[in-house]
């Protein structure tokens, strides 16, 4: 495996693992009690495009044995 495709899966990996804490501090009781509305919706927002991110991640590492080939 090559170095950067190693950097991928890490960088997918450490992703991932934010994106986890994002939405257990979104599905907590202090995500409506004390972040504005707007503030929720950008948080919102921002977990919909890491996702995304996660995903584009997902289809490289996917693909990575198809270069390698």
């Amino acid at each position: 495996m090559e170095a950067y495709q190693e950097r991928v899966i890490e960088e997918k990996n450490q992703l991932d693992e934010k994106i986890g804490k994002l939405m257990d501090f979104i599905e907590g009781r202090d995500f409506s009690r004390k972040i504005t509305l707007a503030e929720q919706k950008r948080m919102r927002r921002q977990e919909m495009i890491m996702e995304l991110y996660s995903e584009v991640l997902a289809d490289r590492i996917k693909h990575f044995t198809m270069i390698s080939h």
